[in-house]
């Protein structure tokens, strides 16, 4: 029993490792790409507010940097908070970062500065943030609590990131990234009862 047991968690593992190592990794090769060979021009696949063309930045954003400092910047929380979200079930990672996705791409296509693109996965590095402090909350479990604490306390400061406070930040799609990570939050508990 044991070790089909351990054979099941070392092969949860690999999955995590393949999704979270994967997902990273298009990122990261999508930029490498973006910067050597054509120079920036993906940026261009980003949401542009209230235009139609923008909404197809709702997919593609997450994937796009500014530079690779802007990519590194986000790939730590990305990693951390994405391994935290997955740590229980894999395939809530899936749906976190679908809704959470959706609901930041979607509130920065409504409410983003005109002329302007939104590039980046801060969005969905907000929507982990806001899953896992109302995870608790919502499931009122031992672990989800636990959980909620430890990513408090490591990115806690995050919060400010949801307030206007920096020029050239998108703070729309850390907001509403944030409010999509509480709303999976939300809608996964239920799932669960």
């Amino acid at each position: 029993m044991r070790q089909d047991n351990s054979r099941t968690i070392a092969q949860e593992i690999k999955l995590q490792v393949f999704i979270l190592g994967g997902f990273v990794a298009l990122m990261w090769i999508t930029e490498i790409v973006d910067e050597a060979l054509l120079r920036g021009y993906l940026d261009n696949y980003g949401i542009w507010p209230r235009s139609f063309i923008g909404l197809r930045g709702i997919l593609f954003a997450p994937f796009l940097h500014g530079n690779l400092e802007h990519l590194l910047a986000n790939t730590i929380p990305l990693l951390t908070l994405g391994w935290f979200v997955m740590l229980r079930e894999t395939s809530d990672f899936l749906w976190v970062t679908a809704i959470a996705g959706v609901v930041s791409g979607l509130g920065t296509w409504l409410t983003g500065a005109p002329n302007s693109v939104h590039i980046g996965a801060s969005g969905l590095i907000f929507g982990y943030f806001g899953f896992l402090l109302l995870r608790g909350y919502f499931e009122r479990s031992v672990v989800s609590i636990a959980l909620s604490l430890l990513a408090f306390m490591l990115y806690g400061s995050l919060v400010w990131g949801v307030l206007p406070n920096q020029p050239g930040i998108s703070w729309e799609g850390h907001l509403f990234g944030f409010l999509g990570g509480i709303l999976a939050a939300r809608l996964l508990a239920q799932s669960k009862r």
